[in-house]
């Protein structure tokens, strides 16, 4: 009889289809578990909306997918909330190079227009990502969807704003910002990367007006043309008569001070250092304390301006091309040398940034930290793993004021209001807040008030995530609910982005940590270890290997390879483990089917109770609660990579290679009990492992699942909304695990033998045993390791017979007329001299002083690997050498 069974599993004709049955259904909802008492919930780390689905998210997602399911089937009310953020520079500046291919751009169009373009645009590609993650599984409510830019939370960004505003926490003033000339906009600290670079350093003589020179060594030789001062450090000796005289600035003429000043380190350089307070955060600091002028020399774009004198109009890196030229023209360059630096360049667009003066509005942190830095400190908030809590604090303690204005147009705008008419002369500061849209003027009652032009950084909005989602401000019935959530998810690089700001909000706002649990996952890398980037041609694109071979495969393997916080390194075919896997579960399903299918056509019955079974059920069924033990425990603790390598242990190496296998010997002997227990049984295991494997691989097991509901009592139409499974025995037996593992000791030893020797495991040898095992146990035995008669050691030695001592016992088999011993000795013989020679050849080539200075890094690291395999070849060989040698 043919099976109704698919041989194959398709996973493009599939996935689509099963995601659809699961969003008609309403399983993503909470509402749909009404029996549900306790919730469990995760806000998703809103990609931005220009995003696509790369390998981290796929990762991110994958990990948030496994929780929130687990915990559904687990009892849980649990929610999943999705979302996008607008990201403001990232959004406008694909909106912007759009526009310059229309030869276009947004001065010409004017804000209003312009961010008509950037709505029209997120309306037509924005939802990409989404869709991209429902290929992936995601399990979100969608209905809960949020943008950082709806009414609702850009309501909750004014609130916000006005709250910090009347405390005092939300203040305006002109300091040392990160400037990108680029973007053309301020960044704060945590927008800025920084890499090592190799520059110059200059050294310039400043004449004094006396007479004579100052020296000075600078990196930054354009910005000496806003210098007001030179600075020493007082208790420099070599300079301490040269303290309040007077400086002729080379190039410009000005006329500046050598100043006193502890900041300034003697060592570096000359000691004396040029001082720019309008281009340098230290020397910011020395101008204010000395009553500077503050010179500003370059414009926002990075262009030389008025104050630069004839260099005006060039570019910063132009300016210092040609400031050096000149300073080496007339002499007054000392010397340059290379000076080993690190430079901070824009997150988004990687350009140089410029420490730059400009009037911004900042956050004043400290006071907000503080409840931050308790949580952690006394274990309210906890990380996972453990050592990012170090990192988290070590920010927190040293935190500085947030620099959140930006001047760009996507955004949410500044809720600050002047007056064209009155300028509010009578009002302090100028200007008034305001969450609506004023009418008119609070002093003058004048209609002509104007917005702040600047708009809000990205993660001001972010930063309120986890209950602006929920309705906050207003006190929802979902905030009540669903606040605080439970776990959040997400990368190492926006720790201090997002994770600490949002627990900062969460105090400040709603009174309430705003998640327990922080699950921090590493960078995912190619095989060498680079982050995965277009210019160096090594992504991987996760959406090619669900197009290919499923988003199952996709997500088993990632996980399988995440180790608690690591680094991922990916090689191009990282996703054959979890293809396989698929593979061998599938037809596992395949040969369970097809055997019930044999047995007629009443539904297989799952057992409720375990009676009357025989040793290889209960030893299944005794691992199967071992299993869920350890499962739930390392999922409880978020190390996910250890609970699918369980569950690939067990149903690879425990149910197929030993189980199923087992099952197939009572259709020979006692096809009553195994229809009427060991299939049951059969079923039972297979079932608990597709529940386990569900918030896995939730495509593939949710088809299994619907097939199964043909064949046996299932307690619900969709996997997804099936309990978890539970112990099967309340009791745990040595004796049977024992047993049985002397058993599988006895069968492995006798294969692996044949194996050494390449005789078919099929063909039957004769075996001697100090007690001939009975039963079912020498049916298992006989048929699992391919035995012809069993028999008791004789006293005499026997030719041809190998011994191996087990655990419990020896075995003895007999190869006589099948192999000539002696002949394979000396094969093997042969092969040992021919690997000790590969091993001394490779061995000289790795130590050679020539290879490990010529040879590219990655070829000498695989020479090292083939030298440790050949190691290890030749060890297992001469291991074999000396068992048969001691027969």
């Amino acid at each position: 009889m043919e099976s109704k069974f698919p041989s194959q599993y398709n996973p493009g004709e599939t996935e689509s289809e099963l995601y659809a049955f699961w969003e008609k259904c309403g399983y993503f909802s909470p509402s749909f578990y009404t029996y549900a008492k306790e919730k469990y919930v995760i806000v998703i780390p809103p990609p931005n909306v220009t995003g696509v689905l790369h390998m981290g998210h796929a990762l991110n997602n994958t990990i948030q997918d496994v929780l929130i399911r687990w915990k559904r089937m687990c009892g849980f009310k649990a929610l999943w909330v999705p979302g996008t953020d607008h990201a403001g520079i990232a959004t406008q500046n694909v909106v912007e190079k759009m526009l310059k291919k229309k030869n276009l751009n947004r001065d010409t169009l004017g804000r209003r227009q312009f961010i008509k373009e950037v709505w029209e645009w997120k309306a037509k590609y924005g939802s990409t990502i989404i869709f991209q993650l429902k290929k992936l599984g995601a399990s979100c409510d969608w209905e809960r969807e949020r943008f950082t830019m709806d009414e609702q939370l850009s309501r909750a960004v004014k609130e916000a704003f006005m709250h910090l505003y009347n405390k005092g926490l939300i203040y305006k003033g002109k300091r040392i910002i990160n400037w990108c000339p680029r973007c053309t906009t301020a960044l704060s600290d945590e927008e800025v990367n920084y890499k090592d670079e190799n520059v110059f350093l200059y050294y310039i003589k400043y004449p004094l007006v006396e007479g004579g020179f100052i020296e000075v060594a600078t990196t930054r030789p354009e910005t000496m043309l806003g210098d007001t001062a030179v600075a020493v450090n007082p208790s420099d000796e070599k300079y301490k008569k040269l303290i309040g005289k007077q400086i002729r600035l080379p190039l410009i003429a000005r006329i500046i001070p050598i100043i006193p000043d502890e900041m300034v380190e003697s060592d570096f350089g000359t000691g004396a250092v040029k001082v720019t307070p309008s281009h340098d955060p230290v020397d910011f600091d020395i101008g204010a304390r000395h009553k500077l002028l503050f010179i500003t020399v370059m414009d926002e774009n990075g262009i030389m301006n008025k104050n630069a004198g004839k260099f005006k109009g060039m570019d910063r890196f132009q300016c210092r091309e040609a400031v050096v030229k000149e300073l080496d023209g007339t002499g007054l360059l000392t010397k340059k040398e290379p000076y080993p630096t690190r430079i901070g360049t824009c997150y988004r667009c990687d350009t140089a940034v410029e420490p730059y003066l400009s009037s911004q509005w900042f956050v004043k942190m400290s006071p907000l930290a503080k409840p931050a830095i308790e949580a952690a400190e006394n274990d309210l908030l906890n990380f996972h793993p453990e050592r990012w809590k170090k990192v988290y604090l070590n920010w927190l303690y040293n935190i500085r004021d947030w620099c959140i204005s930006r001047q760009i147009w996507w955004g949410h705008r500044i809720p600050v209001w002047y007056c064209k008419k009155c300028q509010m002369e009578s009002l302090e500061k100028g200007f008034f807040v305001s969450v609506d849209t004023p009418t008119s003027c609070p002093v003058c009652k004048s209609s002509e008030v104007y917005q702040d032009s600047d708009v809000l950084d990205t993660w001001f909005s972010s930063w309120l995530w986890p209950f602006s989602v929920f309705g906050w401000p207003k006190d929802t019935e979902d905030l009540q609910v669903f606040y605080p959530t439970d776990t959040l998810v997400t990368a190492q690089e926006i720790l201090f982005f997002w994770v600490a700001r949002m627990v900062m909000a969460g105090y400040e706002f709603t009174g309430k940590l705003p998640f327990e649990n922080v699950v921090i996952h590493g960078t995912v890398r190619d095989k060498t270890g680079r982050k995965m980037s277009k210019s160096l041609g090594n992504i991987i694109d996760p959406l090619d290997i669900i197009e290919k071979y499923g988003a199952d495969s996709l997500r088993f393997s990632l996980i399988s390879m995440t180790s608690a916080g690591q680094d991922v390194f990916l090689s191009p075919t990282f996703y054959i483990k979890g293809r396989n896997f698929m593979n061998k579960l599938w037809n596992a399903s395949r040969f369970i089917i097809t055997s019930a299918e044999k047995q007629g056509n009443d539904k297989v019955i799952l057992p409720k109770e375990f009676e009357g079974l025989k040793l290889p059920e209960t030893w299944i069924l005794l691992s199967l609660d071992n299993l869920i033990e350890s499962f739930n425990k390392a999922l409880d603790d978020f190390r996910l990579n250890e609970a699918i390598n369980l569950l690939y242990d067990f149903f690879w190496h425990i149910f197929c290679d030993w189980y199923l296998e087992i099952s197939k010997i009572y259709s020979d002997y006692e096809e009553k009990y195994f229809k009427e227990k060991a299939l049951p049984v059969l079923f039972y295991v297979h079932i608990s492992l597709l529940k386990m494997l569900h918030p896995f691989i939730p495509f593939i097991t949710e088809k299994l699942w619907q097939i199964f509901f043909s064949f046996c009592e299932l307690e619900t139409p969709s996997v997804m909304i099936s309990r978890m499974p539970e112990k099967s025995f309340d009791f745990a037996s040595k004796e049977i695990m024992e047993e049985m593992e002397d058993i599988k000791e006895v069968i492995t030893n006798i294969r692996n033998l044949k194996t050494k020797f390449s005789i078919p495991i099929s063909e039957p040898v004769d075996c001697y045993f100090d007690k001939i095992p009975e039963g079912l146990s020498a049916r298992i035995i006989s048929r699992l390791a391919g035995i012809g008669d069993m028999k008791i050691f004789p006293e005499e030695k026997i030719k041809g017979l190998l011994i191996k001592n087990l655990k419990n016992g020896r075995i003895g088999i007999s190869f006589e007329g099948i192999i000539d011993i002696q002949k394979e000795l000396d094969k093997l013989y042969k092969e040992q001299e021919k690997l000790k020679g590969y091993l001394e050849k490779i061995t000289k080539k790795v130590e050679s002083k020539e290879f490990i200075s010529r040879a590219p890094a990655d070829v000498q690291e695989k020479e090292r690997e083939k030298k440790i395999e050949l190691h290890e070849a030749l060890k297992n060989l001469e291991s074999d050498i000396a068992f048969i040698e001691n027969q």
